[in-house]
């Protein structure tokens, strides 16, 4: 058995997989202040999932706070980790789009899963799931509601600011406008698919992954439609990291 751990800056996830690379159990919690404490209870909670000890199981870490997650084996970045759990469920080149809690990332792999260039976004949060989670906050509607509202959206509302901050003071201008709630929150996700797009030119085949993406749908919608093409969905898009690491925990 092997178990892959992604310590993210908003949640931390667990996967066990078998050695023909099944799922066997998976857990997620919020990341918090104590990675080491977190790491700890999600592993015991995925062990516990599967009927397993941990004796025997080969721990592969990764995500922000790997480095604290003592009981592993060894880490990996998330880079190789989302890459490698991308090319798994679609062997082919990819470009991997990862939103994250406090970065974004856009990978791109040759049709051997080998990762051949990267960017990252590290100056601003805006377009991550800060972003959203803050806009979500000042909007008074919990984050979780966001991606059914943006759905009933009929007519999207352009925002362009570049900042999280000065994105908040827009929407507040589009409230005293009569803006529609739904057309101003779809607005939001269009702003992360702009971010995003503003990274790297996304060729190819376009893998969208992350919790982010496993929680808002609408981000697949908006991206296929700016793209003009179909956008890859993994199986549980917050767990790749996990299981791509669980897979470096089987080499």
């Amino acid at each position: 058995m092997f178990a892959g751990i992604d310590v993210g800056t908003s949640a931390t996830k667990c996967m066990i997989i078998d050695e023909s690379k099944n799922e066997l159990s998976s857990a997620v919690k919020r990341t918090g202040m104590s990675l080491r404490k977190v790491a700890d209870e999600v592993y015991k909670e995925a062990l516990s999932g599967a009927g397993l000890e941990p004796d025997g199981i080969k721990v592969v870490a990764t995500g922000f706070g790997r480095k604290n997650v003592d009981f592993a084996d060894s880490i990996r970045t998330e880079i190789s980790c989302h890459s490698k759990g991308c090319y798994h469920h679609f062997p082919r080149a990819l470009t991997v789009v990862d939103i994250g809690g406090q970065d974004n990332k856009v990978i791109r792999t040759n049709v051997e899963g080998k990762i051949i260039d990267f960017k990252m976004n590290r100056k601003c949060a805006a377009g991550t799931g800060a972003f959203l989670e803050e806009i979500a906050r000042r909007l008074a509607v919990p984050m979780e509601e966001m991606n059914g509202i943006a759905e009933s959206s009929t007519q999207e509302t352009e925002i362009g600011a570049y900042c999280t901050v000065f994105t908040a003071t827009e929407i507040l201008s589009k409230i005293r406008e009569g803006e529609k709630q739904e057309d101003i929150v779809r607005g939001v996700f269009g702003s992360v698919v702009k971010r995003v797009m503003e990274m790297d030119p996304l060729i190819g085949d376009v893998v969208l992954t992350g919790g982010v993406a496993a929680h808002n749908e609408i981000l697949f919608d908006l991206l296929e439609e700016a793209l003009g093409r179909e956008v890859l969905k993994p199986p549980k898009p917050q767990f790749t990291g996990a299981f791509g690491a669980a897979l470096y925990a089987m080499m």
